[in-house]
């Protein structure tokens, strides 16, 4: 098989901010061409965003439900290979279920579903049909970050002793959600983003990132959620001690009322021969600090760096690569692998980096885990999965 993969959405409409982001990622690399899609609970704005992308009148549904059920129908060379869902949290499920069911791969937007129920539920669907999802945490993207990784799995620090992580925002400082900004409405709504506010956000994003990279899994937490802003129905800032299964320990912080921040996610891993440090807001460098030996920066483009790093790389050194590019590795890695799987080929390790339903079963145990911890009287709770 020789050919574009064909790609639907569901959201992302011309009146949203991610579902550009998305579509600038899959096509990065000519790989993907977007073919249908449902837009927009308003049906006007999804038929205006089809016109802009230049989507076959045709294929531009109402709902999600029409687009499934229309696409699944379609001669196989013509109808969509893969949908990706970028709608609010209460809209992902579903649609991802019924994709699956009928045979489509998926990329969806984190956190992966409402409930950690639901997240159980499409791991059972995704082993049963053998398709593929891909879920966009998308700061694992980054080739610093896999560099990153891939110094820790070659025990280059040494056993891991100790991870921080924080992700600090300002963006939800004052009550926006109240002052007509659709993004702050629905991801402080309950009924729409789920139990939690910023952990579920962002805190998510900052403990996929520490387990990514380490390789260790979460076993215990101590977490404290705050609501800043009066008013607010969902927390807006919390702090979490984590406890990791090789006896390391580590710090998380995720806060959205850090006033002048931007999305300043920051991570430290330290073993017992030395340490890292990276920064998404200057993601081309790595910086390495030896117990025994002067600080170094590693650099994206480097001639010395892994092959994860150089496989998920697209410009000469020197040549800044951000949040586009990163998104658009996760797009690559899963659109090979779909592709190889078409071909009946074995996909290689590097197209399968990328993010998938564990990790997205994770990330909703994660949310669990940290409210109940925050509600608790224990110091430490077992973390749940």
């Amino acid at each position: 098989m020789k050919r574009k993969l064909r790609m639907g959405m569901v959201g992302g409409g011309i009146d949203a901010f991610i579902g550009s982001v998305h579509r600038i990622a899959a096509r990065m690399d000519g790989l993907v061409e977007l073919v249908c899609g449902t837009f927009s609970i308003n049906p006007e704005i999804s038929k205006e965003s089809g016109e802009v992308l230049f989507v076959d009148p045709s294929r531009v549904y109402t709902t999600y439900q029409e687009m499934i059920e229309k696409e699944s129908q379609l001669p196989e060379d013509v109808r969509m290979d893969f949908v990706t869902i970028v709608t609010p949290n209460f809209v992902h499920f579903d649609p991802a279920r019924m994709a699956l069911e009928n045979g489509f791969n998926v990329v969806i937007e984190k956190p992966m579903t409402f409930t950690l129920e639901e997240a159980k539920q499409l791991k059972q669907i995704v082993e049963k049909t053998g398709l593929t999802l891909a879920l966009t945490h998308t700061y694992s993207g980054y080739p610093m970050v896999k560099q990153a990784k891939a110094m820790v799995n070659e025990n280059k620090l040494g056993k891991v002793r100790k991870v921080i992580v924080e992700y600090p925002q300002g963006w939800l400082s004052r009550l926006s959600e109240r002052e007509g900004n659709a993004q702050a409405a629905w991801r402080t709504d309950p009924k729409r983003s789920g139990k939690s506010g910023a952990m579920g956000d962002i805190g998510t994003h900052a403990a996929h990132l520490a387990e990514y990279i380490t390789g260790l899994k979460i076993t215990e937490i101590c977490a404290d959620l705050n609501t800043m802003v009066e008013g607010r129905l969902l927390d807006d800032d919390g702090n979490v001690l984590i406890r990791f299964d090789n006896g390391a320990n580590g710090v998380l912080i995720a806060s959205q009322v850090a006033a002048g921040e931007e999305n300043a996610i920051k991570i430290r891993v330290y073993g017992e021969k030395g340490g890292l440090e990276w920064i998404q807001e200057e993601p081309n460098s790595l910086y390495l600090k030896w117990l025994d030996e002067p600080k170094q920066i590693y650099r994206t483009g480097g001639a010395y760096l892994s092959n994860a790093a150089k496989h998920n790389t697209r410009i000469p050194a020197g040549h800044p690569e951000g949040l586009l590019e990163a998104f658009g590795n996760i797009y690559r890695n899963f659109i090979l692998t779909v592709s190889a799987k078409l071909n009946g080929e074995t996909p290689t390790p590097e197209m399968l980096d990328f993010p998938t339903v564990d990790d997205g079963v994770r990330g909703m145990a994660f949310i669990d885990n940290v409210v109940a911890s925050s509600a608790s009287n224990e110091k430490w709770t077992k973390f749940l999965v």
